[in-house]
């Protein structure tokens, strides 16, 4: 049986800081990251909104698609997150 899993896009606020990740559990990882609990990147700089993300059906689909999101420029990522929520809410509360 297979478990959704998820590449997400988190922000510091509106076109700030950027980071991509990937998990099989997004409402946990996003909990992580917004309490601080994930050591690294987005607890340094402040990096907590859910501003995007995209559902896989395997992991590995969503590993692929987050190293090909981490390599793009950030126009691009900036594009998608505005294709996807223009007014750069966090999806977060919506989620849980």
């Amino acid at each position: 049986m297979s478990r959704n899993s998820y590449v997400y896009i988190l922000a510091g606020r509106r076109y700030g800081t950027l980071y991509v990740g990937v998990t099989s559990d997004i409402i946990k990882r996003i909990w992580q990251h917004r309490e601080g609990l994930v050591a690294g990147f987005t607890k340094k700089y402040h990096v907590k909104l859910l501003v995007w993300y995209e559902i896989h059906d395997e992991i590995m689909q969503a590993i692929t698609r987050g190293k090909q999101i981490k390599e793009w420029k950030r126009d691009w990522k900036l594009r998608l997150i505005n294709e996807f929520n223009p007014l750069w809410c966090d999806l977060y509360p919506d989620l849980v």
